[in-house]
Order: C-alpha cells, then structure tokens, then sequence
C-alpha cells in the first residue's frame, strides 16, 4: 500500500515521513527563487532606472519599498487564505500576480507608474512567504523541518545571487541593454515556474493532504489572531521580525549602489553584491539545522552581533574589512529570518493549523520594517550624499535586536 501523507501537527511525530516531501520542497524553492529574483531585479538597475525615468535616490528608495506597503496589508487575509485553501492553487496565484508587477515594471514611464508595478507584488507576494512555512510545517518534523526551511530559504538565497551578479553581466547584455526588456523576460520566465508547481503539486500525495488541510475543523481568523497575539513570545517575535526584516531589505536594496558609491562599476558591485546571498545560502543549509530549543538563542544572538559588525566593517569600505563584512552580512541574512520563524511557528502547541495565520502575522508586521528599511537608507543617502549615516542606523538596529532576544528568553524562562 502507498504510504499517505499525514498531517505532521508537531516536531516529535513518529509517524513515518511522505517521500514526496522532497519533491513538494523543491518545487516551493522553485516559487522562492522567482519571488527573490523578483524583488531584486531593480537593484542592479538602480542607476539605470532612475536615469530613464529621471528620479532621485530619494524617490528609487520608495520604490525598491513600495511592495511592502500593499505586503503588509495583504499578509494577514493571504494567511487566513492559505489555511482555507491550502497551498496549491493560492501559491500559483501569488506566482502569477508577482509576474505581472515585474511585467508591468517593464512598461513604466515616470516614478508614479513604477512604484504601482512594484507595490503589485506586495499583493500575491504574501502567499509565497506564508505558504512556503507551511508546506514545511504539514510535510516535515523534527530537525528535518529546521533543514526544509533552510533549504527554501536557499532558493530566495540564489535567486538574489542571480539577480544581482548576473544582471548587468550577462541578462542586459543578452537582451539587447534594454532594462524595460529584460523585466519582460523576467516575467516570463515567473509564470513558467508556475506552471512547474503547479505540476508538482497535482500529485496524488499532495492533493491527498490538500483533502486534510481543507478537513481540519476550521476556526475564526479572528479568534486565531487574537490568540497569537496574546501570546508574549508571538508579540515579540513579531517586533525582532520587525527589525530583522527592516536590515535586511534596506541593506538588500541598496548594497549594488552603496558599493558603486566606492567607486565600483556596475558589474563589479554586482559581484561583490552576490557576497553576502552566496554566503546566506550556506547560513540556510546549516543554521536552522543547528537552531534546535536549545541551542535557538545562542546562535540568534551570534548571528545578530555579525550583523553589527558587519555594518561597521562594510562602512571601512576597503578590500578584506569590506569581504568579510559583506560575509557575515550574508550568514545573517540567510538565517535569522528562518530561525525567527521556527521559533514562531513551534510557539503554542506547534499546530499546523495556524501556521499559515501566524506566518501571515509575521510578514504583516515584519514588512513594516521592510518599507522603514530601504525608505530610511534612500532618504539618508539623498540627504547626506552618502551612506555613512544609514550603516550606522543599521548598526543601532542590530544592538536593539540582541535586547529584544534577551527579553524573548526571559519572557520564554517564565512559562
């Protein structure tokens, strides 16, 4: 007899794991890569976008924020969406709304008309972040659910690395120069990926726990909602998240022009730019892996006084100080997200059924900080002709994240 998927409610199941698991991985890594590419394909561009369509620095930072506005609105009914309807159909969805923003981005003409193409992503986006989490929450448990979350965020990672390294090297000059072109392509190659989950996802395994997700007792988002956030440890995840994703996009976005404000061309700021995601991408594989209970904190806080330091050594600016910032800068990214969200979603009784509310929660909140983060850097750096002063903002949001964590243990040795 085939083995069936079972729905795994908490870390400690012994029931024997699907192997299909892998395959339903690999095809949200797939969703995760153009997410990431998505996002990041107008940083490389930055320059060139802003010279088309005659903006300021000022103005480029609302737009590389632009789809966290709509994100955080959309985050908490996408994440009440996903528990109703399960991952499949709502994570295609999403993967066709992203398409047509980086579409649309393609047919701009001014700043108004590009920053609407970009905050259309923030409406599908919500179900790629939140649907992602809770595949790995029904499909994995135990440590293997730190590696599955581990191994997606690799996708976000590469599709990053693309995006930056391979832009103004090989894509622009591939599609004849033409930014406007190349977003068009990007979209293209978006929905095919769709179309790949899409065949991923109608294996009988899948649409098997489709059946369960769509069975479990249903309860009111409100009443979920209002439960997570009674929960102390919920509230403050939901504030590190706030934070952890406000460094994280705004040094994102801007790190291709900070380097070029060194003096770098683009090409080479694209290279030294895919530093920190290839690095990320190791953190992914291996960090949340090593987050169990025990050792969560411990390597939160190692990760979040890297991202201190990597601040302050990506301000020297100069060859090695700047490599191995640009290094722990990546090791940070690639995993504080992820352990962030275990720490979320096994808070409670590890229930999968609000997996998808709780990560729509985090999102909702956390992406707060991902329009404060590149809005605040653009805004800095138009207003002091450089980026001294943002670097240093970001080295105080990495010392308020290690008191947060402090007060998340306390809170935590209470219970």
């Amino acid at each position: 007899m085939a083995l069936l998927p079972t729905l795994s409610t908490d870390t400690t199941s012994t029931e024997p794991p699907h192997p299909y698991r892998w395959a339903m991985l690999g095809g949200v890594w797939l969703l995760y890569f153009a997410f990431a590419l998505a996002i990041a394909s107008i940083a490389p561009l930055v320059y060139q976008v802003m010279a088309d369509l005659s903006m300021h620095r000022g103005e480029m930072g609302m737009v590389l924020a632009a789809w966290q506005l709509t994100y955080i609105f959309c985050s908490v009914p996408c994440g009440s969406l996903l528990d109703k309807f399960g991952p499949r159909v709502t994570m295609f969805v999403s993967i066709l709304v992203i398409a047509l923003s980086v579409a649309l981005r393609g047919f701009a003409d001014d700043y108004v008309t590009l920053l609407l193409a970009v905050m259309v992503f923030g409406i599908g986006g919500p179900l790629i972040s939140s649907g992602a989490p809770k595949v790995v929450a029904v499909w994995f448990t135990g440590k293997e659910r730190g590696l599955a979350m581990g191994i997606y965020f690799t996708g976000n990672a590469t599709g990053g690395i693309v995006a930056v390294a391979l832009t103004n090297s090989v894509f622009l000059p591939a599609i004849g120069g033409n930014w406007r072109d190349l977003m068009v392509a990007y979209a293209v190659f978006i929905v095919a990926v769709g179309l790949v989950w899409l065949v991923v996802s109608a294996n009988p395994a899948s649409r098997a726990m489709e059946a369960l997700l769509k069975a479990e007792k249903k309860r009111r988002s409100r009443d979920v909602f209002v439960e997570l956030l009674r929960d102390p440890i919920v509230r403050l995840v939901l504030l590190m998240a706030l934070f952890i994703l406000f460094f994280n996009h705004g040094m994102n976005h801007w790190l291709p022009d900070l380097l070029r404000s060194y003096g770098m061309t683009p090409t080479e700021a694209g290279y030294w730019a895919a530093i920190p995601t290839l690095f990320g991408m190791v953190a992914s594989l291996t960090l949340p892996r090593m987050a169990t209970p025990d050792r969560r904190f411990a390597i939160m806080f190692a990760l979040f006084i890297c991202a201190a330091i990597a601040t302050m050594l990506i301000w020297a600016g100069s060859g090695p100080m700047l490599a191995i910032g640009l290094v722990l800068q990546g090791m940070c990214r690639g995993a504080m997200t992820s352990i962030s969200i275990l720490l979320l979603i096994e808070s409670g009784d590890g229930n999968t059924s609000r997996v998808g509310a709780a990560s729509g929660l985090y999102f909702s909140v956390g992406e707060i900080g991902g329009v404060l983060g590149p809005m605040s850097m653009g805004a800095l750096a138009h207003a002091t002709g450089n980026f001294d002063t943002s670097l240093f903002m970001m080295f105080g949001v990495a010392c308020l994240l290690m008191l947060i964590l402090l007060r998340l243990r306390t809170v935590q040795g209470r219970l």
